[in-house]
C-alpha cells in the first residue's frame, strides 16, 4: 500500500509535469522538481534533528514512569473498565499493561514509540485468540483505539511547529485536544455498537461519565472565551500540562527511590534508536511530496475542491489542510510530509497549517495500523474494524476543521 502510494505520487506529478510543459509551455517545471527534491531531502535533515532530542527526551521520561511503577499503577487502575471492554482478557493478563503503555505513548504524542509497545500488545492478545487468523473482540478494540489516538500531549506535533518557526508551538493543544476526543468516542461507540458491549454498565460508567461532563463542561468554558483569549489558554495549558507532567515523572520517581538519571539515560537510548531509523520514511515521503507540490498537481487537485467548496457558499481556507487529511489513514509518514510542507509553504501559523496540525494529531494512520499490528500476528479477518476505524478517523477529521474555525477562524 505505502509502495503504490510513494510511487503514484511520482507518477502524478511526472503527468502533471509534462502536461505544464507541452500544455503551457512550462519547461522550467522540471527544474523546479529537481530542486524540490533537494530541498526536501534537506528539510527532512533538519527536521529528524530535533526529532532525535524530542523522542529521546520524552522516551527517557517515560522510562522514569515505568520504573517509578505509575505505568503499573494506571493498568491496575484501568483494570477494572479493560475487564468490562474486552472481556476475553482475563484480569492482570500482561496484554492490559503492555495495552496501557501504548495507550500512554500515543497520549503523549509517541507514536512512533507507541508502535513497539502496540505490536508487544498485540502479540499477547494473540495468545488468547482461539482462531489465530481471525481478530477477537478485544483485539479490534484495542486497534481501533489505537488508529482514533487520543493525544492528549502532541509533542511530536509541537517539535514540528517549533522546528518551522512557530512563535508558540503548544497553539494547537486545545484543537488536537477536543478533536482526538471526538475521534475516540466515536471509535469506542462503533466498536461497542457492533460487539454490544454494556457500556452502560456502572463500572464503565463511573470510569466513562466523569471524564465525558468534565470534558462537556470544559466545553461550555471554553464557548465563553474569545478566539484571542481560547489561543491563549491553549498556550499556557500546553506548556503547564507538558513540564507538570515531567515533574510528576521525576518527583514519583525520587519517592520511590528510583535512579532518575540513569533510568532516563536508558529511555533516551532507545529514543535514539527509534528516531534514526525514521530518516529515510521522512526522506522519501517529503522529496514525493515536494515533487508533487512543485510539478502543480498537488495546487490543481486542490484548487478543484476549493472550487467545488466555494460553489455551496462555505469557507474554503481548509482545502489546504486537506492534503494531510487524504492521505493520513494510508500513511503516517505521508500525511506528516504533507504537514510539513503546508507549514512550509503557508507559513507555519496560517489557518490551513494550524489545520493540518490538528488533523495530524487528531487520528492514526488507520490502514498502516491495521497492516502492522494484524500482520505481525498473522491476522486475515479483520471483521468489523475497518470500518470502525474509519469511522473514527472520518470524525477526527471534521471535528479538527471545525475546531479550528472556532479557535482561529
Amino acid at each position: 500500500m505505502l509502495n503504490g502510494l510513494w510511487l503514484g505520487f511520482f507518477l502524478v506529478a511526472a503527468v502533471a509535469a509534462f502536461g505544464r510543459w507541452l500544455i503551457g509551455g512550462d519547461a522550467a517545471v522540471f527544474a523546479a522538481m529537481v530542486e524540490s527534491l533537494f530541498a526536501m531531502a534537506r528539510l527532512a535533515v533538519e527536521v529528524m534533528v530535533l526529532l532525535f532530542g524530542t523522542l529521546t527526551l520524552w522516551l527517557g521520561f517515560l522510562r522514569i514512569a515505568e520504573a517509578a511503577g505509575l505505568v503499573a499503577w494506571l493498568a491496575r487502575l484501568l483494570g477494572p473498565l479493560f475487564s468490562r471492554l474486552m472481556p476475553g482478557v482475563p484480569a492482570g493478563h500482561p496484554a492490559l499493561g503492555l495495552i496501557t503503555m501504548n495507550f500512554a505513548a500515543n497520549a503523549l504524542g509517541l507514536d512512533n514509540a507507541a508502535t513497539p509497545i502496540g505490536l508487544k500488545a498485540m502479540r499477547e492478545l494473540q495468545t488468547l485468540n482461539p482462531e489465530p487468523t481471525r481478530a477477537t473482540n478485544a483485539q479490534i478494540l484495542f486497534l481501533v483505539l489505537n488508529a482514533s489516538s487520543l493525544t492528549l500531549l502532541p509533542v511530536t506535533i509541537f517539535m514540528y511547529r517549533a522546528q518551522q518557526g512557530a512563535a508558540d508551538p503548544t497553539l494547537v493543544f486545545l484543537p488536537i485536544l477536543l478533536a482526538t476526543s471526538a475521534s475516540t468516542l466515536v471509535g469506542l461507540l462503533s466498536v461497542a455498537l457492533v460487539q454490544r458491549l454494556r457500556l452502560w454498565d456502572p463500572v464503565v460508567l463511573a470510569y466513562l461519565l466523569p471524564g465525558a461532563l468534565a470534558l462537556a463542561g470544559f466545553m461550555a468554558l471554553l464557548a465563553t472565551l474569545s478566539a484571542a483569549a481560547l489561543a491563549a489558554l491553549s498556550s499556557l495549558l500546553g506548556n503547564l500540562v507538558l513540564f507538570g507532567l515531567i515533574l510528576v515523572f521525576l518527583i514519583a520517581g525520587a519517592v520511590r527511590r528510583v535512579n532518575v538519571y540513569d533510568r532516563f539515560i536508558e529511555g533516551a537510548k532507545e529514543g535514539f534508536d527509534v528516531a534514526k531509523n525514521l530518516l529515510p520514511y521522512l526522506v522519501a515521503m517529503l522529496c514525493a511530496v515536494g515533487v508533487l507540490r512543485a510539478s502543480g498537481a498537488l495546487d490543481l487537485a486542490l484548487e478543484g475542491i476549493r472550487w467545488l467548496v466555494g460553489q455551496t457558499g462555505w469557507d474554503t481556507r481548509f482545502v489546504d489542510a486537506l492534503p494531510t487529511a487524504l492521505v493520513k489513514p494510508f500513511s503516517g509518514s505521508a500525511a506528516r510530509a504533507m504537514l510539513i510542507e503546508t507549514m512550509k509553504s503557508q507559513g507555519v501559523d496560517s489557518f490551513p497549517a494550524l489545520a493540518a496540525a490538528t488533523i495530524q494529531g487528531s487520528t492514526e494512520t488507520t490502514f498502516y495500523v491495521l497492516a502492522v499490528y494484524f500482520g505481525a500476528v498473522g491476522i486475515q479477518r479483520a471483521r468489523h474494524s475497518v470500518a470502525c476505524a474509519l469511522a473514527a478517523e472520518l470524525a477526527g477529521v471534521v471535528a479538527a476543521i471545525g475546531v479550528c474555525y472556532w479557535f482561529f477562524g
